[in-house]
């Protein structure tokens, strides 16, 4: 089969899917061209798993290649081990993020450590994918957004889509990785829209993050969900005269230095958004980023629109302790009247 790099997928037949689509067209291309490939999760066989993401992927494959497993998350992730140190390319559906937990030990103890601990003699080409953060009235424990328990460790990596294009390209790339990578998808954005993909195999790199608006004004720097928040903004800023660059990380481990790096010494101004909770959140190690590398050509001490460091309340409140759009704007024109 073909494969395509991001660049020259462009001009390939393309079809329009939503970001779940694009996640279950990519496993079905992959189970169709490697046959060490297994995926293995709670409900995702029969029932195509909580959001569908497997859908018809049981039907297609046969369920040795498509694992409807007990509910164990630990188990999960050391089924998924063994598999991986003995040629398979497992794939592990994680229900939601907040699930994970019980699988952490297995994931930061041998998942991330495997490759050093026996010095390259094995790898472990684990994907682990888990749907993350609020905004659809969710119970508790399922709107998470904890992805900074995972950037700390190296040895694992970390992509984060916000549109199907990138969901599809990130994902085969993490499934061709060596290594493993966490794949967290944002449940907000699964069907909030439709966009046109490609209808064959390509990539898009991990660890790179992608300009997706330009300005000369101020950088926000955002991923997942907050993409659209940050485009919001961006569109209200714009008629106040500002004019805004908007980064799509893409990857959060390792992250794209580079792409922060020229964009805040372009605008001199930066404004960081994500949902996660304020303290320890992966936006103070962009303030680090950017103190390291553009410290000297800012303007306005850099901003954090953020969660608020409770756990993500129930239903009611759950809009007011997501970054909103007025949020957002309220951080740019803090540091353009800094």
């Amino acid at each position: 089969m073909t494969q395509l790099k991001e660049s020259d997928s462009k001009n390939e037949t393309t079809k329009q899917m939503t970001l779940i689509q694009a996640i279950n067209d990519g496993m079905r291309l992959m189970l169709d061209d490697d046959d060490r490939t297994i995926i293995l999760g709670e409900d995702i066989g029969k029932n195509g798993g909580v959001f569908r993401a497997t859908e018809g992927l049981q039907e297609q494959f046969g369920d040795d290649r498509v694992v409807d497993t007990p509910l164990s998350e630990a188990g999960i992730i050391g089924t998924s081990i063994g598999l991986a140190v003995n040629g398979f390319r497992p794939v592990a559906e994680i229900q939601f993020l907040g699930f994970i937990y019980p699988a952490y030990e297995q994931i930061m103890t041998h998942v991330s450590r495997i490759r050093m601990r026996s010095m390259s003699r094995f790898t472990v080409p684990i994907v682990i994918r888990a749907p993350y953060g609020a905004g659809i009235r969710a119970p508790e424990i399922h709107s998470d957004s904890t992805e900074i328990l995972f950037t700390h460790m190296p040895g694992i990596k970390v992509v984060c889509p916000s549109n199907p294009y990138d969901a599809k390209g990130l994902l085969i790339a993490a499934m061709e990785d060596p290594d493993p990578v966490l794949v967290l998808e944002p449940m907000k954005n699964y069907r909030s829209k439709r966009e046109e993909v490609p209808v064959g195999k390509y990539t898009v790199e991990i660890g790179k993050g992608k300009i997706v608006r330009k300005g000369s004004d101020v950088t926000l720097i955002a991923w997942g969900a907050m993409i659209s928040i940050a485009e919001k903004a961006a569109e209200l800023a714009g008629k106040k005269g500002i004019s805004c660059e908007i980064i799509d990380l893409r990857t959060l481990y390792p992250i794209d230095r580079d792409i922060i790096t020229q964009s805040v010494q372009k605008t001199t101004r930066a404004v960081i958004i994500h949902e996660a909770h304020n303290t320890g959140g992966l936006g103070n190690d962009i303030v680090s980023i950017i103190n390291d590398t553009a410290f000297l050509y800012l303007r306005a001490p850099i901003e954090r629109v953020t969660g608020f460091d409770v756990p993500v309340p129930f239903f009611t409140l759950e809009e007011h302790y997501l970054p909103t759009t007025a949020r957002v704007v309220e951080g740019i024109e803090k540091v353009l009247h800094f």
